[in-house]
C-alpha cells in the first residue's frame, strides 16, 4: 500500500439497518453526532444504513420477481403507431 493515503484515525462504529433494525459494531472513520449503547456497555457512535447485507434482496435470496413480459407488452401498446 502506498504510504500517506489511508486514513489513520479509525474507530469502531454501531452500524444499524432502518429496515430491519440489524446493527453490527465494526471498524470506521465516517462522521456522525449520534451515540448508542452497545451490548458491552460501551457507547459507541451510531451510523444509519438504508439498506445493509441483512436487508438487501440478492444476499437474502428474496429476490423480487420482474414481470418483463407485461412490461414490454405496456411499452409496445403505449408507444404502438397509431394508424
Amino acid at each position: 500500500m502506498k504510504k500517506g493515503i489511508h486514513p489513520e484515525n479509525y474507530r469502531l462504529v454501531v452500524f444499524k439497518d432502518m429496515s430491519n433494525g440489524h446493527t453490527f459494531l465494526s471498524r470506521s472513520t465516517t462522521v456522525t453526532t449520534e451515540t448508542v449503547q452497545w451490548d458491552d456497555g460501551n457507547e459507541y457512535p451510531l451510523v444509519k444504513l438504508e439498506i445493509s447485507n441483512m436487508s438487501h434482496p440478492f444476499f437474502t435470496g428474496k429476490n423480487m420477481l420482474v414481470d418483463t413480459a407485461g412490461r414490454i407488452d405496456k411499452f409496445k401498446k403505449k408507444y404502438a403507431k397509431k394508424s
